[in-house]
């Protein structure tokens, strides 16, 4: 599995860098950001991986979250993938927001024409573990996962769906049950089709109600986040938790929104959270 530098830059005595590769399970070309902490030249350090949220691409979190600094600090190797196939021009694919381009939701999917490209699931789990093994400094034993808003969904899911692959999982104002709000309802239905029961595959609270675990769950909310109670739904996954008896740290935190300013005011928080976990 070949891969190409596009740009490295020196970032807290380590070095943050953007690749691109030919991808098997999207059948396109897809970039990625890789950030080696200092300590990766000396042998395989843990590994983060970040989920992007909807109209993202890696460069968000990569320019705008401040995880370098916190990364750098504890030896962690981040990673940020795109959130969906480019350059496929499908039809319908660029006409809005919150589905298609920029809105894989981090599903396979179903339906056609999506499901010959849109399998941002199996390109995260399977393909980008792959890619780094081959090419990175990374000791994928220790590996977590956490995300913002469609990617803090993606964490989620991906967590609870492969409890053995990620030690850790957290997330910054995740779509709680995407069964449930409106973004979700229209991308599951057009990735998945209409037969609800295959939803539940994507969906946290789902996925606790039927049964799947991880060993605990952070998550930060903005209380000034715009779309708290119509999209995000924290107190869903409050209660899915609570039944399912995984321990969840909802930290609600007054007049933040969901910009990424938000993100950067708790992300050494987080990376010294799964840094933790990653040690043990």
């Amino acid at each position: 599995m070949s891969i190409e530098t596009v740009v490295r830059h020196r970032s807290f005595g380590g070095t943050q860098g953007v690749y691109r590769h030919r991808s098997g399970a999207t059948g396109t070309s897809m970039e990625l950001s890789v950030y080696l902490p200092p300590q990766a030249e000396r042998g395989a350090c843990p590994v983060l991986v970040w989920l992007s949220g909807l109209t993202c691409t890696w460069e968000n979190a990569t320019t705008k979250a401040g995880f370098q600094g916190p990364a750098a600090r504890h030896g962690i190797v981040v990673v940020c993938p795109d959130t969906s196939p480019r350059g496929l021009d499908l039809p319908g694919e660029h006409e809005s927001y919150d589905f298609g381009s920029g809105a894989g939701f981090y599903v396979d999917a179903a339906e056609a024409p999506w499901s010959a490209h849109y399998r941002m699931h199996a390109y995260v789990t399977e393909e980008l573990p792959a890619l780094l093994a081959s090419h990175f400094p990374v000791d994928l034993a220790r590996c977590g996962i956490f995300g913002h808003s469609m990617g803090g969904h993606g964490a989620l899911t991906v967590a609870l769906k492969h409890p053995q692959a990620y030690r850790s999982v957290s997330a910054f104002a995740p779509i709680c049950s995407p069964m449930r709000c409106p973004w979700g309802e229209n991308a599951l239905g057009r990735y998945l089709g209409a037969d609800r029961g295959r939803w539940r595959a994507y969906d946290a609270c789902a996925l606790l109600e039927d049964g799947r675990r991880v060993p605990e769950i952070l998550v930060d909310q903005g209380l000034g986040d715009q779309f708290l109670e119509q999209q995000l739904k924290p107190e869903l996954l409050e209660s899915a938790c609570r039944e399912a008896g995984v321990p969840l740290t909802l930290r609600r935190h007054e007049g933040y929104d969901h910009s990424y300013y938000f993100m950067a005011s708790f992300m050494a928080d987080h990376v010294a959270w799964h840094a933790e976990r990653l040690r043990r």
